[in-house]
């Protein structure tokens, strides 16, 4: 299974370039930490992100293939598309807009897909109280791509509706588990993010003082 840094958006509502956020407690940006998470649970790691304009480079990350979006404006749908195209093989999808994300949720993930009924070709996360579908935090199986062509031909942009319901394999998790699927994608989201990073930084660096200061007693 390949990893997929679904980093394609344009980041206009954000005003600036996720994929170069970078949040205190973490030297690396977003594009990087989604990569390094990817790495650790999968065979391997491509990012996916749209054609570069003129005078733009292909992003990228030293030794990690960048697969540029095969059509434009289709949105989070058209990387899906074009990685399960390229790659013809299981595909672990994670937006990299997503500063709390974690292995263990991963692993959750990764689990439930290996436990999956036969005919599931979506494994991903629903929302208890909303039903909403984490669809940018989900594997898709290379049996997906006909209905990744279908959707494109309907001109449909909901990457939650292109795989039928009863294809789809749901990991159910309530609010109180709901920090790894915060997103950035407005200027309010990111303050509040760095408020959060802060803070977890400050209780990590006083339970390290803690620790040490019992060390020496």
């Amino acid at each position: 299974m390949i990893g997929v840094v679904l980093a394609g958006g344009r980041s206009t509502r954000l005003g600036q370039d996720k994929v170069r956020l970078r949040l205190p407690g973490d030297g690396r940006d977003m594009l990087a930490r989604t990569a390094d998470l990817l790495a650790a649970c999968t065979d391997g790691v491509v990012i996916s992100c749209r054609a570069p304009d003129a005078g733009e480079e292909t992003l990228a990350l030293p030794g990690i293939r960048s697969i540029p979006d095969a059509e434009p404006g289709l949105g989070p749908l058209g990387g899906v598309w074009s990685a399960l195209r390229e790659l013809r093989q299981p595909i672990l999808v994670l937006s990299c807009d997503l500063p709390f994300m974690d292995m263990p949720t991963l692993r959750r993930l990764i689990d439930a897909r290996g436990a999956r009924p036969p005919e599931a070709l979506m494994t991903t996360f629903q929302q208890a109280e909303t039903g909403f579908i984490e669809a940018l935090v989900s594997i898709y199986e290379p049996a997906c791509l006909p209905f990744f062509e279908e959707a494109r031909a309907r001109n449909l942009r909901q990457l939650n509706l292109v795989i039928p319901e009863k294809l789809q394999s749901r990991v159910v998790y309530t609010r109180a588990e709901a920090l790894p699927f915060f997103n950035i994608n407005f200027p309010g989201e990111l303050e509040q993010a760095r408020r959060m990073a802060e803070a977890a930084r400050e209780q990590r660096h006083s339970t390290a003082c803690h620790a040490s200061e019992e060390g020496i007693r």
